[in-house]
């Protein structure tokens, strides 16, 4: 390897660093800059398919990929997000940072939770075992305003460890100056499929209609019930071509990827932060109510039924944040969001926040009545009842935490979960009173209608949906 002044330079900041702050089984994290990529496109040249993949894509914002483990927490149990948060600080309290790099390219843990602390399903999936699973991956590739970082998190025990893990850097780094752009050159084709499922709905009418009357005889004051919808594809789905796709349709979105393996990984597009959190600086969305189909947003509006919906999802997560000692800010009215075909009601709340761990806002606030209902324990009971099938980590909370303690989580909705040839669709709708079993079963077609849009599903007959 050629050893040019940088990376002279870049290995004896890293010896020095080293020597000076080691501890027991220390993790070394080094960065440099390459030229300007696209983390998205990237991604296969920082991680192997059968290894830990990450996408977490808010492109042309924060775009950031990840690949390998470093180091990893798979748990179950109530006490899933303190020990999560353990984990995050005693991870960053072992992390040797030996380069100056932007904020944006901070080393980051990246955590993925299921809906509920325990797995029902006995079906077999990434999720099968853990609610909990957290990575320090060992690439990440970080871009924004047309930068780019490149890092790597090793364990180093000795000098010739940070050696080696520096010219490994080096050599990923020089792989990727050299790489020309990778085109996704099936974004506009379709994903061939041979059939796909609509047994959803007959189970979906019987749960509708047990929620709504638990709704009328006021045991509830929401419930959000879900639905599934299983599509078996000729040949295996590649994440990132949809993910490529989903960034030009899914504008205002964040496009997630957690792919544990080759065979099985879920994504999404979702538009509703759980938590953002920096430098103190808290944002939360609260996103309920769906326009239907033909309506610009203005009858969405005018929707008192819609209206309620969304100013339960409002009221039960500042109640939640007072309850924490936080006190937070909103509009008076909800706005509308639109996020590829579908119009929803959106109200953006705010705080400042001092001496609160970010897992402790996430567990505060997950899950919302967007995703759950009011009252929540009840209505988590109900779900457990009317749901045919575990969510797994749909509707669940997906995100990072740096080592400067900023964080973003979002609600994994918009969401597809891939093994093999199988893909399943997920979808729900929020039961208040003066709702109907019809116009919730026709919100979820049009939901599960806009997920297969995404790809291209025009050479199979969706047009008989309900």
């Amino acid at each position: 390897m050629n050893l040019e002044p940088v990376f002279s330079e870049l290995l004896v900041s890293s010896l020095r660093e080293w020597s000076e702050r080691k501890v027991d089984e220390c993790i070394l994290s080094i960065s440099v800059p390459v030229n300007q990529a696209d983390p998205l496109t990237t991604l296969p040249l920082i991680a192997e398919k059968h290894q830990f993949r990450f996408l977490w894509d808010l492109s042309p914002g924060l775009c950031i990929s990840a690949g390998g483990h470093c180091q990893s927490l798979d748990l179950s149990g109530p006490k899933r997000f303190e020990n999560a948060q353990r984990f995050s600080d005693e991870i960053f309290t072992r992390l040797i940072d030996t380069s100056p790099s932007p904020a944006f390219s901070a080393s980051r843990i990246l955590f993925s939770f299921s809906f509920f602390d325990q797995i029902k399903s006995n079906e077999k999936s990434i999720d099968d075992k853990f609610s909990l699973q957290a990575v320090l991956p060992k690439w990440q590739l970080a871009a924004k305003d047309g930068l780019t970082w490149l890092r790597l998190n090793s364990v180093a025990l000795n000098p010739s460890d940070v050696r080696e893990s520096v010219e490994r850097l080096w050599s990923i780094r020089e792989k990727i100056n050299r790489s020309s752009v990778r085109i996704f050159d099936d974004v506009k084709e379709n994903f061939l499929v041979d059939n796909f499922s609509n047994d959803w709905k007959s189970q979906y009418r019987e749960s509708l209609a047990k929620g709504i009357e638990l709704i009328n005889a006021g045991d509830l004051d929401k419930l959000v019930l879900a639905t599934r919808q299983l599509l078996f594809l000729r040949k295996p789905l590649d994440p990132l071509n949809l993910l490529a796709r989903l960034r030009v349709q899914q504008t205002n979105s964040c496009r997630f990827l957690w792919q544990k393996n080759n065979e099985e990984s879920f994504f999404g597009a979702s538009p509703e932060r759980l938590i953002s959190l920096n430098q103190n600086n808290l944002l939360i969305d609260a996103l309920a109510g769906t326009a239907k189909k033909d309506d610009d947003g203005q009858e969405l509006l005018a929707s008192t039924k819609d209206l309620r919906e969304h100013n339960f999802v409002v009221k039960s997560i500042v109640k939640q944040l007072l309850s924490n000692g936080i006190k937070a800010r909103h509009r008076s009215q909800p706005r509308l969001m639109t996020q590829g075909h579908l119009i929803h009601l959106h109200t953006l709340i705010t705080a400042d926040v001092q001496n609160k761990s970010p897992l402790s806002l996430v567990e505060s606030l997950h899950p919302t009545p967007a995703v759950a209902g009011l009252p929540l324990d009840q209505s988590l009971s109900w779900l457990r009842a009317l749901e045919s099938f575990d969510r797994q980590t749909y509707a669940s909370p997906i995100g990072w935490i740096d080592r400067h303690q900023n964080s973003e989580f979002r609600v994994a909705i918009r969401y597809g979960h891939v093994r093999g040839n199988e893909l399943k669709l997920f979808a729900g709708a929020g039961l208040v009173k003066g709702s109907t079993v019809e116009e919730e079963m026709k919100e979820v077609a049009l939901k599960f209608e806009v997920l297969r849009n995404q790809l291209n599903l025009d050479k199979v007959n969706c047009s008989n949906d309900l």
